[in-house]
């Protein structure tokens, strides 16, 4: 199954909506997710409005690049030190 990336405004309506009164398992229903994945979302997000929640985003993903750059070049700093 793919795996569908909400937007921030998304998340944040879901949240939101949530917190006004309408029930999880309405919001959930309307959004299609499951209830773990809104729990999820307000276990990580709570609290944030539209504008954090998108640096947060952005920071978290810049943070898996940073990551991924670094592993690589690990392995090439250890190829060049078996030359």
């Amino acid at each position: 199954m793919k795996k569908t990336r909400y937007t921030e405004e998304q998340i944040a309506f879901a949240l939101k909506q949530a917190e006004t009164g309408t029930r999880v398992g309405e919001v959930c229903r309307k959004m299609g997710i499951s209830e773990a994945t809104f729990y999820n979302w307000k276990k990580k997000f709570a609290g944030l409005g539209v504008t954090e929640l998108r640096r947060l985003r952005q920071l978290e993903d810049e943070n898996q690049r940073l990551k991924k750059l670094v592993a690589e070049l690990s392995l090439d700093k250890e190829m060049l030190q078996e030359v």
